[in-house]
């Protein structure tokens, strides 16, 4: 089999897809294209497709292409950040009187969206773990148009079974989104196991460094990559071809880099499964996490993320996040370097009094990749 008939792996396809080096000069990374317009061969005579750059960009163009080559899909659209996907993905689906079923510990900022937002134009939703096919088939009614899983979930990184949720979706005529940030397309590969599309905030691991917010969407479906495009050129929330480069240069690494992240997220695990100020870890690669065996079957690894319980309630919890020095205290996760934060008060903040309300003394941790000796010294000082 010659090397174009075999398929390739996904750091190749991390590096290659979407992109040959440029036949005039051999630039081996896609330009920048800054430009607002284009030049047109008449009225109405497009080159390569573009005429403004909300509409379509050739930067943009190729991280798009990239994405949807990593996640084993056949569209895909960038946005200007997660929010703005997860926003257009929500009005390509529905409309007034649809419903629609959300993780009981679902992203703060997916909450906030359809709670604050959706709600005042007829949308309704349920809430359901992700964890429980009887509590998901008994959420979804007759007017239910979407179920929405995030695996690992953010923050309590539960584990829902992707090709149950999609057969449970599509038994009552939905369709599954999942929202793929925490694990990416490199650990996991939701397209596969049945979902309908897949979100990325490319802010975290994809763009990987901290530098770039984004958001992606990738699908097989046709019909609704139209009604996503339309969304995107219509509204206009597109990411600038210098944040579309920066995120390709994010994926580049990714594979490399969530090994390395991995590898360090075990590592803490191991550290803080045994240490008295911790009540509990949250890992789906522990043996004693509820979702251990339906990540095993569908993750290559766990992550990079780490959840924890904080013996001693919220003071304690948030003494620890204030008490690190290679960990910084701040929001977002994916990056190369090591962050934490206290979800009640910070990313889940909007969550407060709701089904979603997140535990007290919960603090997450996006382990980075620094050396991990210098990362478990962090933890144990910050825990004394």
């Amino acid at each position: 089999m010659s090397p174009q008939q075999r398929p390739r792996g996904f750091a190749t396809d991390a590096i290659h897809a979407g992109y040959e080096p440029n036949p005039l000069n051999g630039a081996v990374n896609v330009p920048i294209y800054a430009s607002s317009t284009f030049a047109q061969d008449g009225v109405g005579g497009m080159r390569d497709g573009f005429e403004y750059a909300r509409t379509g960009n050739p930067t943009r163009r190729v991280l798009e292409a990239n994405i949807a080559a990593i996640e084993h899909g056949t569209h895909g659209r960038g946005f200007a950040s997660g929010m703005a996907a997860t926003d257009a993905l929500l009005r390509a689906c529905l409309r007034p009187g649809d419903h629609l079923v959300i993780p009981n510990d679902a992203y703060g900022g997916t909450f906030r969206l359809i709670d604050k937002v959706f709600t005042q134009w007829g949308i309704t939703y349920s809430v359901a773990p992700v964890t429980d096919a009887d509590a998901l088939r008994a959420a979804i009614t007759p007017q239910t148009k979407l179920v929405w899983v995030e695996t690992p979930t953010n923050p309590l990184l539960n584990v829902g079974d992707i090709e149950q949720a999609a057969a449970i979706a599509h038994d009552a005529g939905a369709k599954l989104v999942v929202d793929n940030t925490f694990a990416t397309p490199y650990l996991q590969q939701p397209l596969s196991l049945g979902a309908d599309v897949v979100l990325h905030s490319t802010t975290k691991y994809l763009g990987g460094h901290s530098d770039v917010v984004g958001g992606a969407l990738v699908t097989d479906d046709a019909e609704l990559d139209d009604a996503i495009a339309f969304l995107q050129n219509g509204a206009g929330a597109v990411p600038g071809p210098f944040d579309a480069y920066l995120t390709m240069r994010g994926i580049k690494t990714l594979a490399v880099r969530m090994e390395k992240h991995c590898d360090n997220a075990e590592a803490v695990v191991e550290f803080l499964s045994n240490h008295d100020r911790i009540d509990r870890v949250l890992y789906p690669g522990l043996p004693t996490h509820p979702g251990n065996e339906v990540a095993s079957k569908q993750m290559k690894r766990f992550g990079g993320m780490v959840s924890v319980l904080v013996a001693g309630g919220i003071e304690d919890a948030q003494k620890f996040c204030a008490r690190t020095e290679v960990f910084t205290l701040a929001e977002s996760l994916g990056g190369i370097e090591s962050l934490i934060e206290h979800p009640g008060a910070m990313t889940h903040a909007s969550t407060a009094g709701s089904l979603l309300e997140v535990p007290a003394n919960l603090v997450r941790l996006s382990v980075g990749i620094e050396d991990v000796d210098d990362i478990l010294a962090d933890l144990e000082q910050a825990l004394q």
